[in-house]
């Protein structure tokens, strides 16, 4: 584990100490990057924090507490964001990253 996502991780376990689940994958190895980059990442995080919110506004309130990140060379961050009432393994485990068109390895 690296040091962006390292503090990626104190960051949302700070901001959502309820996290009843929480999972974070760094997935620049599946890209066009330096080998051990930090670029990509994958985020799957279930807290009451969500309850009545949007989509959207799930994903703002993320946004703002990894804006210093964003901002410092993160260029993806996939996001699964759920109420404890909407979180299932199923819906877990069928999350999948866009591609990325920005160099993905996949192709």
């Amino acid at each position: 584990m690296g040091p962006l996502e390292t503090q990626i991780r104190q960051k949302i376990a700070a901001a959502f100490p309820d996290a009843p689940h929480f999972e974070l994958i760094n997935e620049s190895h599946s890209h066009s990057v330096p080998r051990n980059s930090e670029t990509h990442f994958k985020l799957v995080l279930v807290s009451a924090a969500f309850d009545g919110q949007s989509r959207i506004n799930r994903q703002r309130r993320v946004h703002e507490v990894l804006a210093e990140e964003l901002r410092a060379g993160v260029h993806a961050l996939t996001q699964r964001l759920l109420t404890p009432a909407e979180w299932s393994p199923e819906a877990v485990s069928t999350f999948e990253s866009p591609d990325c068109h920005g160099g993905s390895k996949r192709r």
